[in-house]
């Protein structure tokens, strides 16, 4: 396989992940309180909204990607 046809593949597998998840959400988690043998933790759940938009480009370029990939073999 060429690269473009895999770097086209896992662009398309990233679009597609893009369009279904919409945000990628994580946890963090942050000390609040230590003194001494005291410890006290926060955890804040944060999110990364994904535009619907960056997912279809990047599943349109990898689809030009292993368009171009397919072309390059003939």
């Amino acid at each position: 396989m060429k690269p473009k046809m895999i770097m086209g593949i896992v662009l398309i597998a990233l679009g597609i992940g893009a369009l279904a998840y919409q945000a990628i959400i994580y946890t963090s988690r942050e000390k609040t309180i230590d003194i001494g043998p005291i410890q006290a933790t926060h955890e804040t759940k944060k999110t990364i909204p994904l535009s619907p938009i960056l997912g279809g480009a990047t599943l349109a370029g990898g689809i030009v990607l292993v368009i171009i990939g397919i072309r390059a073999k003939k």
